[in-house]
């Protein structure tokens, strides 16, 4: 399951998402976004887990709890939105 992560500290790197979703089961990825510019963490990221359950369980323990002085947003990711296909004339 792909989780999104927002509120992260700047300071937050990847590894620390790592260790904290690790404690819920396997985390099979870890992504945080970054400016493509200044390389400057946007505040937001993912998290994959390989078992669904486990996931969920993550989600609902670290749902609005404190990491690295702020309150993070956990939840599952929605995916992309497809485009709408174009009609046919």
């Amino acid at each position: 399951m792909n989780i999104f992560i927002s509120n992260i500290s700047f300071k937050v790197r990847e590894q620390s998402l790592s260790e904290l979703f690790s404690q819920y089961g396997e985390v099979t990825s870890v992504r945080i976004i970054k400016d493509k510019e200044t390389r400057r963490s946007k505040g937001y990221g993912f998290v994959e887990m390989s078992n669904d359950a486990e996931a969920n369980v993550a989600i609902n323990a670290l749902n609005g709890t404190e990491h690295y002085e702020r309150n993070i947003v956990v939840a599952e990711a929605k995916g992309k939105k497809e485009p709408a296909p174009e009609s046919q004339q």
